[in-house]
Parts: structure tokens; sequence; C-alpha cells
């Protein structure tokens, strides 16, 4: 081989060097998304498989892990569409689950993230709106054109803000705030009534059950979306139960009915519904607290 050769194949290598140099630079940055979203499929593995556990204390210890897992990922890919969705699923879930029967201003910080990354995934989806401080009437508008497949980011945002209105009480613009939340979830029963094991029913069941009338509240109505909700689960989801005795039973005195629903929850079988097995764990923890402080209400 002479010199020019040579000076030819080392040019085609430096140039070669270059490129590769230069396409390396350009996909550093995106490398974590790429990682990111090569991991999707176990990430909905792993919330199928939390939903299953039966095990109440080991769901306890492995949320906090797999929730920062979850925000880890979002700082490589914070436009994750369906990581937001898991991330607001997961700080309600354990929220809901485990601290706000402990710490309620813990819980409200919990559900404040989790609104955050509903809200998050609410403007990807094209709602240049903010559930917490828009009118009812221009929310109403927003969403007025909203199509199935944004009843996710529409459901996760009605609940974790609504969640965090219940945690927060005391505030004034946050009790505002629960009307918009039944815009949201009104919306979602129009879109897909059983989204989420049909969580909107449930909404609704609470939201007029857990009222006097003269205060808005409709016992009849409360009683439709609940047997609703019901229906919609084959009568295998406990939380109906729960949350129909906590706030339509109590509310209107029938300690009869309410002992005895929290009762049937504790003796239903604990595989009758695997695929929501948490949650109905959960429900029969929160039932037995609840009897614990029946004379208390009635």
């Amino acid at each position: 081989m002479d010199i020019r050769q040579l000076s030819h194949s080392t040019l085609s290598l430096l140039r070669s060097a270059c490129l590769i140099g230069v396409v390396l630079f350009m996909t550093a940055c995106s490398t974590g998304k790429m990682v990111v979203r090569g991991s999707q499929s176990i990430m909905d593995s792993g919330i199928e498989a939390m939903n299953r556990e039966s095990d109440l204390q080991l769901a306890r210890v492995a949320m906090p892990a797999n929730l920062k897992l979850m925000e880890g990922m979002l700082l490589e890919d914070p436009d994750n569409l369906e990581l937001l969705l898991y991330a607001a699923q997961g700080f309600y879930g354990y929220s809901y689950g485990f601290i706000e029967t402990e710490d309620r201003a813990r819980a409200g910080a919990l559900y404040r993230r989790c609104y955050d990354y509903s809200k998050r995934a609410l403007t990807l989806r094209g709602f240049e709106i903010d559930p917490e401080t828009a009118t009812p009437d221009g929310l109403r508008t927003a969403v007025a054109g909203a199509a199935k497949e944004d009843v996710p980011v529409l459901f996760w945002s009605a609940s974790c803000l609504g969640k965090w209105v219940d945690m927060n009480r005391d505030s004034v613009s946050g009790i505002a705030g629960l009307s918009n939340v039944a815009i949201l979830m009104q919306r979602v029963i129009e879109l897909d009534e059983t989204y989420y094991y049909a969580a909107a029913h449930l909404f609704f069941g609470v939201y007029y059950g857990g009222r006097a009338p003269m205060l808005g509240g409709d016992f009849a109505l409360a009683e439709q979306h609940f047997q609703r909700a019901a229906e919609i689960n084959d009568n295998k989801l406990l939380l109906v139960d729960l949350l129909h005795a906590e706030f339509l039973d109590r509310q209107q005195l029938d300690q009869q009915a309410f002992h005895q629903r929290l009762v049937g929850i504790l003796e239903a079988p604990d595989d009758l519904y695997p695929q929501m097995a948490l949650i109905n764990g959960i429900s029969k923890y929160k039932a037995a607290l609840l009897l614990e402080s029946e004379e208390d209400w009635f």
C-alpha cells in the first residue's frame, strides 16, 4: 500500500469516527428515554402484579420504591404520558390504601403530587386548563370535545384533585374545586363508564351520598351509582360496599345496613377478585376500622 492509499484510508476512518461521534452526541440525551420506553412492558406487568398482591404488608413496603423508580424514569422522559398516569395512579393507591387513615396531612401532600402528575398528563393530551382553578363553564367547554382516549387523563386528574380536596376540607379554594371534579367525572361516565372498574360511579356514590340533601346530597342518586358500580364489577369489588357503608349508610343513619355491609366485606373470600386482590384487601382492612367506630356513629 503506498502513501496515498494510506492517507485515503486514514481519512475515511477519521470521517467515520467523526460521524459516529456526532451520532453519539446527538443520541446521548435520548438514551435515557430509550431505556425508559424499552422498560414500558415491564412497568405494565409490575402494575398488574401489584394489583394482584394479597399481602398488604408486602404491598405497603414495595410501593414506595416503585413510586421513586417511576419518578426517576420521569426525570429521563418527562413527557411520557403513560408513565405520568402510572405515577398518578401509584401515589393515589399508596395514599388511599396506607396513609390517609394514619396521617391526613401527609396523605394530602401525596395526593398533591398525584394531581401534579395527572395535570401534566392532561396538558399533554391538549387540555390547556387547570381543573383546580378553572371556572365550571370553562372546564365544561374544555372537556366537551374529549374523546374516549382522553378518559384516563380526565379520570386521574379528577381522582387526585378530589382526594386532595378531601384531605384539605378547610381550604375554600379546594372545596370550590370539588364541583370541577364532578364535571370531569361526569365526562368520564359519558365516554366510558366502565373505566378503572367503574370508579367514576363510585365517586358519584360518595359525592351524592356523603352529604345531607340540604347540602346537595341525593341519596337515591347515590344508590343508583353504587348499584351500577357493583353491576359492572359483578359484585366482586369490595370497595363498592365499603364506600356505600361509609358514606351512604352512615349519612342515612342506617346502622343495620352499615353493619351488614361491612361484615359481608370481612367474610368475602380472599380470592373473590384476583386481579383486584390488593384493593379488596385494603377494603377489608378499612371495613374492620369502620366497624370499630360503629358505636360512635349510631
